[in-house]
Parts: C-alpha cells; sequence; structure tokens
C-alpha cells in the first residue's frame, strides 16, 4: 500500500471517535494489528483500522467487553462462519435482560423512598420508612 494511503494515530483517533492512549491499548491487546513505522518513526495505519475500531466500540456499546470483543474478532478472523456471534448476543440479551429487572427494582425502591419523605439514610424521620436499615442503625 502506497505510503499515502496511510493514516497517522490522530487521524484515527478522529475518525474512529477514539482518543489515541485507546489506539496504543488496543495494540497491547492484540485487537488491532500493531502499525507499520513510517521512515519518521510516526505509527502508519491502514485505512481499516477506524473501520475496525468502530466495530469494536459498537460491540462494546452493546455490551461485550474487550475480552469478548477479542474472541469475536479472532473467531472472525480465522475466515469460516460460526454460530459464536449468535449465541454470545443471546447470552447477553439474557445478561442485559437481568441488569433491566435489577434496574426496575431499585427504581421502584427510590419511588418509594421518594414517596415516603425519607431525609435519611439512618435516621429517617418519615412514617412507614420503607427504607428496610434506618431502623437497623438504631437497634430497632
Amino acid at each position: 500500500m502506497p505510503p499515502e494511503t496511510y493514516l497517522r494515530s490522530g487521524q484515527v483517533a478522529e475518525r474512529a471517535g477514539v482518543n489515541p492512549q485507546t489506539l496504543r491499548y488496543y495494540e497491547r491487546r492484540g485487537l488491532i494489528a500493531e502499525p507499520v513505522r513510517s521512515p519518521g518513526g510516526h505509527r502508519a495505519y491502514p485505512p481499516e483500522t477506524v473501520t475496525l475500531l468502530t466495530v469494536i466500540k459498537a460491540a462494546q456499546r452493546l455490551g461485550f467487553t474487550l475480552d469478548e470483543v477479542a474472541e469475536l474478532l479472532d473467531t472472525g478472523r480465522r475466515g469460516h462462519p460460526t454460530p459464536d456471534l449468535r449465541a454470545r448476543a443471546q447470552a447477553k440479551i439474557t445478561e442485559v435482560e437481568a441488569r433491566i429487572a435489577d434496574l426496575t427494582t431499585i427504581r421502584a425502591a427510590l419511588t418509594e423512598v421518594v414517596s415516603a419523605g425519607c431525609d435519611s439514610l439512618t435516621n429517617c424521620t418519615c412514617p412507614d420508612c420503607p427504607l428496610p436499615f434506618a431502623g437497623l442503625a438504631e437497634g430497632r
């Protein structure tokens, strides 16, 4: 590839919406290939790096950890289709649904606290305090 088609770290970072430290971190993790060096010693990335970074960030927004993204990328780099992404996405849906249930429970509890007029975590003076531990601080 001609040298003028390569991108410098700042260009890649800007186009992908990440900071340059992220590039180096992803290199160390093996998520993106270590770039070639220009004659002046600057990192020179192929344009596809921007696309790869965009894919990595999109996978993270879907809830995949960097370890999971690395495994999925490795599977994809082998060049043969596997049901791995589908299975992992289904597992991630289950995980997200559990978090939604937890957050719904937390929201309901907070709504009770606000509605009851709670004024202290340990010495609440509202009648019928919904905080299960407010009385524990006083030994009740």
